[in-house]
């Protein structure tokens, strides 16, 4: 698969219109998301004082790119990450574990300013610094 895969805060940073963000992004073949990243922004537009206008571009946005659901072998990686993480001792949220499973199971990079999924063995990681 062509393209990168994003975590929550670049899609955050291209919703403020950040324009670094912006222009990597305008590069890019294909734009994936993980379907926990759709969940971690709607869980933020409904803290939000716009809630229907924040829903709306997360909608709008959705339907621009690919959104990619766990499955099995989603769920294996899953294991093999996790366990990987506790015996080195480098504990990362679990949602960002999922989204580092796809990664994986897409043979994608993933586009993220969180330093933490360089931790993760076979997990390409593209800054936007």
């Amino acid at each position: 698969m062509a393209g990168k895969l994003l975590d929550s805060k670049v899609v955050i940073d291209l919703f403020r219109e950040d324009l670094i963000t912006i222009e990597k992004l305008k590069s890019l073949p294909h734009i994936y998301i993980p379907v926990m990243v759709l969940g971690e922004l709607f869980y933020g537009a409904n803290l939000s004082k716009q809630i229907e206008k924040r829903v709306a571009q997360i909608r709008t946005f959705a339907a621009k790119v690919t959104v990619l659901n766990c499955d099995s072998v989603t769920a294996e990686m899953y294991g093999e990450i996790k366990s990987q993480l506790r015996r080195d001792g480098k504990p990362i949220p679990e949602n960002d574990i999922w989204i580092a499973a796809l990664t994986k199971q897409y043979k994608l990079s993933i586009l993220s300013n969180d330093k933490h999924f360089t931790y993760i063995k076979g997990v390409r990681v593209e800054s936007l610094m």
